[in-house]
């Protein structure tokens, strides 16, 4: 006799919810790879196809599947384990999780498991355990960007969202910001080469050959970078820069989106701004650099230069980052996309 044909048919709710957990990068692994089976199971897709889609063996896949028919999405998940139950009441939990969320009294900034295990008198297991049934990380910290204080924060947010998005006729929207105190960094003895199994390795200690700074301006609509170093980065140099870029551009309405450092508001910068008629200066809000798209282009600088750099000189470092954009016009330049389809932030 031939092997028995389970045939799932899912309504459309089961559908959904199976979607989401094989789609969302927060499921567990194993859950995610459950109800992939039951979704290819649905499509009458032969066992052993399945199997290798899933990377699950045939056995593990049928028993998924009969369990699922008997249980639905419930079925899928892990039986409670054999062995002996949590020696802790609600309340210990509780207090742990609590003593989690406050700050220790030691000076540090945040519980370790070892500390708080300490505190509370229960194993480190035990605790790991509680804290990630809570989905509680006290040794973690992430950032995000509070609310502006700047009174006129929507109407600057507005008009550089209409730049990127809605250019002016004829217009040139340049991103123009410094890069600053980039050093020229020589380690004490050569860079141990890559091997299998191993990263690049240099020392920790250094020579340092100076400090330079890099003026850069980001084409938003085109992608192309314009940019010099320079030994200071007060107004002077800041002006003399926005100047270079008006002459470079004498056919164009220019309209320069910068932060709201100190160098860029100078009397002599704003009375040189005011006599140019094609020129059109947008200032961030403040603590808002993020709107300015040329942090994106210094993050990717970063990464691909400055990082795990060595240079025998500062004039090696400037010649490198001006090679380096010179490079990227040629090879990498394009806008960056704007790609966001979320719903704004409400705070």
């Amino acid at each position: 006799m031939g092997r028995k044909i389970i045939r799932i048919v899912l309504s459309s709710e089961e559908f959904i919810t199976l979607k989401i957990l094989v789609n969302a990068g927060k499921t567990e692994q194993r859950l995610a790879q459950r109800a992939l089976v039951i979704l290819l199971s649905s499509e009458n897709l032969p066992l052993k196809e399945i199997s290798q889609r899933c990377r699950l063996s045939p056995q593990n896949c049928s028993k998924w599947r009969t369990r699922f028919i008997e249980y639905r999405i419930d079925g899928l998940k892990d039986l409670p384990r054999a062995g002996r139950s949590a020696h802790y009441s609600p309340e210990e939990k509780l207090k742990i999780v609590a003593l989690a969320c406050t700050i220790p009294d030691d000076g540090s900034n945040q519980w370790s498991i070892r500390k708080l295990a300490s505190a509370t008198g229960f194993g480190k297991s035990t605790v790991q355990r509680i804290l990630k049934g809570c989905s509680i990380k006290p040794h973690k910290i992430d950032y995000w960007c509070g609310k502006s204080p700047d009174p006129e924060f929507e109407e600057k947010q507005a008009a550089i969202l209409a730049l990127y998005l809605n250019p002016p006729e004829n217009a040139l929207v340049l991103s123009v910001d410094e890069k600053s105190q980039i050093q020229a960094l020589d380690r004490t003895q050569a860079m141990l080469p890559l091997r299998k199994n191993n990263p690049k390795r240099m020392t920790a200690t250094y020579k340092r050959h100076g400090t330079t700074c890099l003026l850069a301006a980001l084409s938003v609509h085109e992608g192309n970078i314009d940019g010099r170093c320079v030994d200071r980065h007060t107004h002077k140099e800041f002006l003399a820069f926005l100047k270079h870029l008006y002459r470079k551009n004498p056919h164009k309405q220019l309209h320069i989106i910068m932060d709201n450092f100190s160098a860029h508001k100078h009397s002599a910068l704003k009375e040189w701004a005011s006599h140019r008629r094609r020129l059109t200066i947008y200032y961030t809000p403040s603590y808002s650099s993020w709107l300015n798209q040329i942090e994106i282009w210094f993050n990717i600088f970063t990464r691909d230069v400055i990082k795990g750099g060595i240079w025998r000189s500062k004039q090696e470092l400037v010649d490198q980052i001006i090679y380096y954009i010179k490079r990227y016009n040629e090879l990498r330049a394009k806008p960056f996309q704007w790609n966001y389809t979320g719903k704004p932030l409400q705070i």
